[in-house]
């Protein structure tokens, strides 16, 4: 029974453990389950497959053939170059080669533009990745903001329910009249509102981050509520400048920008190539049989033939023969047809419906295009960091501010807490200051999640771990 008992304790151990998450387990159950994520490896590894195909184009190309033919009717045969009037069969076999010595380095920049488009993919895909860990963390921290502030809610609604508990008794004695008991009373009530939407916001921050990262949203999930203290937090040092730079470094946006446009430039020097001539070297060998190869092994007599007259009158008779041939073995026709060939080819592009030239112009437009597209991607990151840095220092300031209205809120509550006891001021007034405590906290709640996000995202562009 015992024993029973430690394995079921063990089983609960290890199941509440894998209900619990961390923002590193959050982070790479995304990663590894994205379907986005799944897709730009899939083009990632295409991309490579295109670059190692482009390198193996360099090389020279080699190719086996071989033919089994019967012909029917009159023909010349090949091998043996006789006419042949029967069924002929034939077969040949051969192997040949090409290789391409000069073609305006179109084929080396072919190879470097595919090597720099693949490089740039890469570089895509961990941006991708990123991106998405970055957003992981955002949803991350807003489940412990709304998991929170729903704790400030249901802080708030208890005091009320004590403080009603407290009214009950005081009118029943004749200290209050009724109507200030019927006011707590709906002032709980709106506050049963406020946890109930508090409690619905927390469930659906939980949804939220379980949707990005891909996981059933049916079962247990709870997020491990790290220790987060702005003072404890790294205070903001450097300049947007200076992060910028950082990024330009680590960022895999950026390189992919730049692996893409250094791809554009030999894409445009792959199609200036091809107006160059284009020589090759080439060479085959091959062999062949036929049907009709024989070898002759003798002469029969098979009659005589009158083939003149003597001036006697006598007849001449010339014997009439046939030849007697056998069929030449295939090893011996294999072995005696080889043929073999080798050259040079040269071809000079003089028009090709100017597809030449439309490939140029297009690749030129294109670089242009991927240089703007790169001096955007630094457009965009330096107006991120610029956003965030300018975010961070105002979220900072506004938690400090929110933090001396919540020391002040909360001794105006504490003190009207006091004279509302002993019927010095009304519920209005009782209420008022107990709602300007909430929305204080509550404001010193969302300045302190938004501060630690902003500090996260500069991490991010530093190339930091985005780790609590």
């Amino acid at each position: 029974m015992i024993k029973y008992l430690i394995v079921f304790t063990l089983f609960l151990t290890r199941l509440n453990a894998q209900n619990n998450w961390d923002i590193k387990s959050c982070v790479d159950y995304a990663v590894k389950h994205n379907i986005q994520l799944k897709q730009a490896d899939l083009n990632n590894q295409i991309n490579k497959n295109n670059s190692d195909q482009s390198k193996a184009a360099i090389l020279p190309s080699i190719n086996l053939g071989a033919s089994h033919t019967y012909n029917f009717g009159k023909t010349i045969d090949r091998f043996t170059n006789t006419f042949a009037n029967t069924q002929v069969l034939s077969q040949n076999f051969f192997i040949s080669s090409n290789v391409v010595l000069f073609s305006g380095f179109s084929q080396y920049n072919n190879l470097k533009a595919n090597e720099y488009a693949y490089l740039s993919s890469t570089e895509s895909l961990k941006q991708q990745q990123y991106d998405l860990t970055l957003n992981v963390v955002n949803m991350y921290l807003n489940v412990i903001f709304t998991d929170e502030l729903a704790g400030i809610s249901k802080g708030q609604y208890k005091i009320t329910q004590e403080q009603l508990d407290r009214t009950k008794k005081m009118v029943d004695a004749g200290a209050l009249a009724k109507s200030v008991q019927f006011d707590i009373e709906a002032q709980l009530a709106n506050e049963e509102v406020n946890v109930t939407n508090a409690e619905n916001n927390y469930q659906l921050a939980l949804l939220s981050l379980r949707q990005i990262m891909n996981l059933d949203s049916v079962g247990t999930f709870n997020v491990i509520k790290p220790n987060l203290d702005v003072e404890g937090q790294s205070i903001l040092k450097d300049d947007v400048q200076s992060i910028y730079e950082t990024a330009l470094k680590n960022q895999p946006g950026i390189k992919s920008a730049e692996y893409s446009l250094l791809s554009s430039e030999k894409t445009l020097a792959t199609a200036r190539g091809r107006r160059f001539p284009t020589v090759s070297m080439n060479g085959s060998m091959g062999t062949g049989t036929s049907g009709l190869a024989k070898d002759i092994t003798g002469f029969n007599i098979v009659g005589y033939d009158t083939t003149a007259v003597t001036t006697g009158g006598q007849y001449v008779l010339s014997p009439r023969t046939e030849i007697v041939t056998k069929p030449i073995p295939f090893a011996d026709q294999f072995k005696d047809n080889v043929n073999k060939s080798f050259g040079f080819t040269i071809s000079v592009p003089l028009f090709n419906g100017l597809q030449t030239h439309t490939g140029v112009k297009n690749a030129k437009l294109n670089l242009i295009n991927t240089r703007y597209s790169q001096e955007l991607a630094k457009q965009n990151l330096y107006k991120t960091i610029a956003q965030a840095y300018t975010s961070a220092k105002a979220a900072l300031s506004r938690y400090m501010a929110n933090k001396k209205s919540v020391e002040a809120s909360q001794a105006s509550f504490d003190f009207a807490d006091q004279k509302f006891n002993v019927g010095a001021i009304s519920a209005f007034d009782y209420n008022t200051a107990k709602n300007r405590l909430l929305v204080a906290q509550s404001n010193l709640l969302q300045s302190k999640y938004d501060y630690i996000l902003r500090l996260k995202v500069l991490d991010f562009y530093q190339g930091k771990d985005l780790t609590f």
